[in-house]
């Protein structure tokens, strides 16, 4: 069971096809059947997709008579990048020594030739 809303984004984001919907909902609204067209996807299908989405606050639908209109809900995406980040501070730091200990024993190495 997904627990909080960081785990329901990163839930969410783990399916491909989540993540083309939300690519293809970065370029303005869609409907649930345009949604589902590039995937060769049941509506069913779709749906559930989008339930999941929704779930995670990674969207929101309105209805424009029977048709469900998707948009893209950015705040989700904001948080899971600022916890994303804390660990890009913790690879880019790691890195930096190790490219300091490789120039360093490049050094060396030019010293002993």
């Amino acid at each position: 069971m997904v627990e909080n809303r960081l785990d329901m984004t990163f839930h969410a984001l783990a399916d491909p096809t989540r993540r083309g919907m939300l690519a293809s909902l970065a370029l303005g609204e869609k409907s649930i059947g345009e949604l589902a067209s590039p995937f060769d996807m049941s509506f069913a299908g779709a749906s559930k997709h989008v339930k999941v989405l929704e779930e995670a606050g990674l969207i929101a639908r309105r209805k424009i008579g029977r048709t469900h209109v998707i948009r893209i809900e950015a705040k989700p995406l904001e948080e899971a990048e600022r916890w994303l980040r804390q660990w890009e501070k913790f690879w880019s730091g790691r890195l930096d020594r190790l490219e300091a200990l490789l120039e360093a024993d490049k050094q060396k190495e030019k010293r002993n030739d």
